[in-house]
């Protein structure tokens, strides 16, 4: 179970996680596009942090919808919508809960999928973030069918993710600037599926670390 605090927990080391990588994600983006998306996410996730912080009242889906605000509202280009949406939809299937189990995730997860795909038109095969996302939803979504315990279903969670970033170097994008790139892309993973992998390596951490406080 992720309660409240934990959610909070969460967000914050994503937060402190995504600023300490800016100069790796620019060095990634470098290869598939303008070389700004760690400035990006940077600016985002300070932003994010701030609403993280300040944000009290218990409830999960209104800290993930204000964390999705101040994202959308501090990153240019096609970044920010993207992001945003990510944690917008988690919130708004997580509207008034001050805890969530892992079907709940599971739910949230594929909201945030179905709106980027809606946003963005990408699909799995494309290099974009939709090629981690995707097998990491899919692969919690088994892990409700089956009753996995939490901790293993975050680690196939992480495992799927991680697959699915690491297949972007082998496609040449069909969106965003790197599309323009061709064939001189491949070799490089997209920068919004490493991202991914990293909200999902993350969220693994934070909760093997509250299960062995406790």
């Amino acid at each position: 179970m992720f309660d409240y605090a934990l959610m909070k927990r969460f967000l914050l080391a994503l937060a402190a996680k995504i600023m300490n990588e800016k100069d790796h994600l620019n060095k990634l983006d470098a290869a598939c596009g303008d070389g700004d998306f760690g400035v990006g996410m940077y600016l985002g996730f300070k932003s994010a942090q701030k609403a993280v912080e300040e944000h009290t009242t218990g409830d999960i889906g209104t800290l993930l919808s204000n964390t999705g605000s101040a994202v959308l509202s501090s990153v240019g280009g096609a970044s920010g919508p993207v992001f945003g949406t990510f944690f917008a939809e988690m919130g708004e299937k997580a509207k008034g809960k001050s805890e969530i189990q892992l079907g709940d995730l599971a739910t949230m997860l594929e909201g945030s999928l179905e709106g980027i795909c809606l946003r963005g038109r990408a699909k799995v095969g494309d290099k974009t973030l939709v090629d981690a996302l995707e097998p990491a939803v899919k692969s919690l979504r088994e892990s409700v069918s089956h009753k996995t315990e939490l901790l293993p279903a975050l680690q196939g969670t992480v495992e799927a993710s991680k697959r699915g970033c690491e297949s972007t170097a082998d496609l040449v994008a069909k969106h965003g600037k790197a599309r323009y790139l061709g064939e001189q892309a491949v070799g490089h993973i997209d920068p919004g599926a490493y991202l991914v992998q990293i909200i999902f390596e993350t969220l693994l951490s934070v909760y093997k670390s509250s299960t062995l406080q406790n």
